[in-house]
């Protein structure tokens, strides 16, 4: 008799690591998903990032991608050990979820569309980490539930009233 693998679910601005075979999923909106794997050492990670950017708070590290990606590879290497292979990233998340009226470039907008704004905070800290993103699910204007099977490395994203697709 087979067991289930482990399934980790990851909270808002939290991150989680596991070693194969685990599940690890999360439910995101404006949010975005990191997603680092190690093929070679079948460990894999998910940060649920909230907010682009900590400017030196340190209560909460699991909500900002500055400190959330730097946490989550912490965190995997401890796992990995010294059989770590290389690490690649797959991103999904950062939607629209709220809508202005007009254009408008008024300081709330920014706030409006804190998905693109979290979007670019992980894309420019993961390539000055030399850490490929190979897949992104970004956009749009509906969240997303996210599972990342750490035996294979596929990540699994569904849309409410759409087909779930592998990332």
């Amino acid at each position: 008799m087979s067991t289930a693998p482990a399934a980790v679910s990851v909270a808002i601005g939290q991150w989680a690591v596991a070693a194969s075979p685990s599940k690890i999923r999360t439910l995101l909106g404006s949010c975005v998903g990191v997603i680092l794997y190690d093929r070679a050492g079948r460990v894999g990670g998910l940060a649920h990032v909230v907010l682009p950017n900590s400017r030196g708070a340190v209560d909460h590290p699991g909500k900002y991608a500055d400190t959330a990606i730097p946490g989550l590879i912490a965190d995997l290497g401890a796992l990995r050990g010294k059989s770590a292979g290389r690490l690649v990233a797959k991103l999904t998340g950062g939607a629209s979820m709220f809508t202005l009226g007009a254009a408008s470039a008024s300081p709330s907008s920014a706030i409006m569309n804190i998905g693109r704004t979290n979007q670019e905070a992980v894309e420019q800290i993961l390539s000055a980490l030399h850490i490929p993103v190979i897949a992104r699910d970004l956009g749009g204007a509906t969240g997303r539930h996210v599972t990342l099977d750490t035996a294979t490395g596929l990540v699994l994203v569904r849309s409410p009233g759409a087909v779930e697709k592998e990332l």
